[in-house]
């Protein structure tokens, strides 16, 4: 849940990009990082293992401007894909407010795919969240890789594997590229947004 602090009239959102591994979580935050580094202000701190794969997350803080007369400071954090870090997964989906869901486009991640959309319901589910009704964006990423002859799993596979139930926003994309990087963050901070402005009522 959003930190509110009614003294400073500040509210914090944290939003959380989850996904399997080497899917493109860190390369959004890399890329928005570049992309709003004057705005920002603040560094984007990663933390990485010997081969150079996120283990615990990339944080990086920005501001928002105000909402009902609240400054508003948003948090971006990724999770290690990885399903030995799984308690490292918990315990940053901790006071999660948004999440944004990396589903990575190529043929052989498809299962990984679904087990990773999985443990992300399970692990709200241990901080009583309901991937149902917390904000959620998806995206489906590494789109570009289709011009160098990589087999990739079709929008309309994707949208029915991952997509059918949850009817949440979708958007194909290349983190690497920045294809709708900054548009999926746009997405998400709005859906979160609207969900705080109904809690400082």
């Amino acid at each position: 849940m959003s930190f509110v602090n009614v003294k400073k009239k500040e509210v914090q959102i944290k939003i959380v990009y989850y996904g399997p591994g080497r899917g493109g979580k860190t390369t959004n935050l890399e890329y928005i990082y570049k992309k709003m580094n004057t705005n920002v202000g603040t560094e984007m701190v990663s933390i990485k293992t010997r081969g150079d794969r996120t283990i615990f997350f990339d944080y990086l803080p920005f501001d928002m401007g105000k909402v009902r007369g609240y400054d508003v400071k948003v948090q971006l954090y990724t999770v290690p894909g990885q399903v030995k870090y799984n308690a490292t997964k918990e315990v940053v989906l901790k006071g999660v407010d948004g999440v944004v869901f990396v589903a990575d486009s190529m043929e052989v991640r498809e299962e990984k795919n679904l087990l990773s959309l999985q443990n992300l319901k399970d692990n709200l589910a241990t901080h009583n969240k309901d991937i149902f009704k917390i904000p959620l964006v998806i995206q489906y990423n590494k789109r570009d890789l289709e011009e160098k002859g990589i087999p990739l799993i079709s929008l309309e596979t994707l949208q029915k594997s991952l997509n059918s139930q949850l009817k949440v926003p979708a958007l194909a994309a290349s983190a690497l590229r920045g294809t709708n990087v900054v548009t999926t963050l746009g997405k998400i901070i709005s859906m979160t947004m609207v969900s705080i402005k109904q809690k400082l009522k």
